[in-house]
């Protein structure tokens, strides 16, 4: 069975499921979307506040160009329409962590508008492409964070998150199995690292997924669906929809019915739960915000931004594949940022690619797993690395002593 033939297995026959990703991705900028105060994380609590973050009378929002430039190279990355006129609008709702009593965000006319993500969910069928529609990237404020473990009877509030900038990444619901969802998460995290957005550091908070999951039988409608909050990590995402797929299955062929709602995933439990039925855009009373302009972008900043765009996984995937690297090796070296530029150095270097790949992906890969550290910790350079690869590919060193002196440059 292949993954764009998943189906979960009931008692009246099977059922396809549907999932759609909401991507919050935090933007890489050294300040907030509408104030100077700093983003770094895990520093004190609210001592990364300004006078707009905490809402003090008076305190008008003033944009981050940094932060609309990276929104801007993002769309351009996905492949997606960027508009050129685009608005603020305020979201409506009272929460201790949101000291404004609403956010600022972009429903109605968000700066990036259509888009896609082309994926492989099985590596082993590196032909087998899935296109994933993104239908825009809107920005928004984050809001703060509410802490209950500091005292025993109070809350507690940092504003440190309040005011950062987020990109929300809304797909189309093109997804039908966990593992197409795990690709297109992997993928997109890829790319904002590529571009410099966004870190993709889920651990941190900095990149989750709302995950929204409905089922149906095979050519019925799409069935009502609910939406997982937050969810951390690729591995969480693909539990989540496994679990509240098949759950969803044992309602529907129990007599049931699904409710719009927001849940929660437990990742010590691998099961999701009821949180709150899930809220309309109407509950939220959208309007414009009256304190900001609409953005309107000129066409040399907008040249600006694609000028300043790296090669994307794909092209550089390509490029390896021309230079005699497996399709397989080449998504292994594409995968992470940080291992494509220490192949490019490798390959700068003079390096035939087909040799290159074979050793970093065999013997640098499994040293550094052995040490566990990242390539970027890498005690071997690629110009060392080049220097040994030229030794073996000239007959002066054989295959058992090569492995010896890569031995000794670890150390």
């Amino acid at each position: 069975m292949t993954e764009t033939s998943y189906r979960i297995k009931g008692q009246t026959g099977e059922w396809e499921v549907v999932i759609g990703l909401e991507v919050h991705a935090q933007v890489t900028s050294e300040a907030k979307l509408f104030s100077g105060a700093a983003t770094a994380f895990g520093a004190e609590p609210n001592t990364q506040v300004s006078l707009v973050d905490a809402a003090m009378p008076g305190m008008l929002p003033v944009p981050n160009r940094e932060c609309i430039r990276q929104a801007v190279r993002t769309g351009m990355a996905i492949d997606a329409q960027i508009n050129r006129w685009s608005r603020f609008d305020r979201k409506n709702y009272f929460y201790a962590d949101l000291p404004q009593g609403y956010q600022i965000s972009q429903l109605y006319h968000p700066i990036v508008g259509e888009g896609h993500l082309d994926v492989v969910a099985d590596e082993k069928k590196p032909d087998a492409v899935k296109r994933i529609g993104i239908e825009r990237i809107h920005v928004e404020q984050d809001a703060g964070k509410l802490m209950h473990d500091q005292h025993p009877t109070r809350s507690y509030v940092d504003l440190n998150r309040s005011g950062v900038a987020l990109m929300e990444i809304v797909s189309r619901p093109d997804m039908n199995s966990p593992a197409e969802a795990g690709a297109y998460l992997t993928k997109l995290r890829s790319i904002l690292r590529y571009v410099g957005s966004c870190d993709g550091n889920m651990d941190q908070g900095s990149m989750r997924a709302d995950v929204n999951v409905s089922v149906r039988k095979p050519g019925d409608p799409l069935g009502m669906r609910t939406e997982t909050k937050n969810v951390n990590s690729v591995r969480f995402v693909m539990q989540a929809i496994e679990y509240e797929a098949k759950r969803q299955v044992g309602v529907l062929e129990e007599g049931g019915t699904i409710v719009q709602e927001t849940r929660l995933f437990n990742p010590d439990t691998g099961v999701t739960r009821s949180m709150r039925s899930k809220e309309d855009a109407h509950d939220y009373r959208y309007f414009p915000d009256p304190d900001l302009l609409p953005l309107e972008l000129d066409e040399a900043f907008v040249e600006e931004c694609r000028a300043s765009l790296p090669e994307l996984p794909d092209a550089k995937r390509a490029r390896y594949e021309a230079a005699g690297v497996t399709p397989y090796q080449a998504g292994v070296l594409t995968a992470e940022v940080e291992s494509a530029r220490w192949f490019d150095a490798l390959l700068a270097a003079g390096v035939a690619g087909g040799p290159a790949a074979n050793w970093v992906t065999s013997e640098l890969f499994g040293a550094l797993n052995r040490l566990g550290v990242g390539i970027d910790a890498s005690p071997i350079t690629p110009a060392k690395a080049a220097e040994l690869l030229s030794l073996i590919a000239d007959g002066t060193l054989s295959g058992s002593l090569a492995k010896q002196v890569f031995e000794i440059m670890l150390e």
